[in-house]
């Protein structure tokens, strides 16, 4: 099982041992979890199931463009404070 899948497992067995002991405190402590953090899971299990429980990491979104050209913006920079640097 791969590491992602390990941690979705923990998750869920976080969220039966706190239903099985109706106290979400000793849940937490017993499985290494913060009671935001069980929250948090439990929330995000209620509304999308249990494939949000996998952990998901963000890849690279690509290159960021600057939608202004470099020429533009020096002349542009130049011309407006042209007058504080040259007084």
């Amino acid at each position: 099982m791969t590491t992602a899948g390990k941690a979705a497992r923990r998750k869920l067995s976080l969220l039966q041992l706190a239903s099985e002991l109706g106290n979400v405190s000793k849940a937490c402590k017993v499985m290494g979890y913060s009671r935001q953090q069980f929250y948090e899971i439990r929330r995000n299990y209620q509304t999308y199931g249990e494939k949000c429980l996998i952990d998901q990491l963000l890849g690279a979104r690509g290159q960021q463009h600057n939608p202004v050209s470099w020429d533009v913006l020096l002349i542009t920079f130049d011309t407006l404070y042209r007058s504080h640097f040259y007084a």
